[in-house]
């Protein structure tokens, strides 16, 4: 039996082996699925989530190393009565995601780049984000979105 801490929640996960990638215990197990499966060789960060407020590539990390861990997915980024984050405000509010299917994995390494680095230059965002694809190329609202939550966290903590 494994315990994981998911989105500050304690999971006892029975009948999986330790080697298993994250992705389908958070998927097939847990019935998590906003982490994505897209390449399943960590590459293209669809399935990232936050290990410790770290991105990773969650089919490619096992469950056993997750253990002892805090892991983070996109169903934990809003607040716990359901007001979303300013960042998933952001991505909602300039249309970013067209398929959508990436969108996950980025709005998490964009998570981190935010709590590492509140005002990122578009320098910062585009070496923070490289490894976040998307097929539809909305790459350019992906940016814009981060600057906009950078913008509204910021008025955010100064209204006090």
């Amino acid at each position: 039996m494994l315990q994981l801490t998911i989105n500050g929640k304690n999971y006892s996960v029975e009948d999986v082996y330790p080697s298993t990638p994250l992705l389908w215990v958070l998927r097939d197990t847990l019935n998590l699925v906003g982490t994505k499966y897209g390449c399943g060789i960590a590459q293209c960060g669809a399935c990232t989530v936050l290990v410790d407020g770290q991105p990773m590539r969650s089919c490619t990390y096992s469950a056993g190393a997750a253990a002892v861990h805090d892991i983070t997915t996109i169903e934990g980024v809003a607040n716990d009565d359901g007001e979303l984050h300013p960042l998933q405000r952001a991505w909602i509010d300039l249309d970013v995601a067209q398929c959508g299917y990436c969108q996950a994995g980025q709005i998490m390494s964009a998570l981190a780049l935010l709590k590492a680095n509140p005002s990122p230059t578009d320098a910062e965002i585009d070496d923070a984000l490289a490894g976040n694809l998307c097929r539809c190329g909305t790459y350019i609202r992906i940016k814009d979105a981060i600057h906009f939550a950078s913008h509204a966290m910021s008025n955010a903590g100064s209204k006090s």
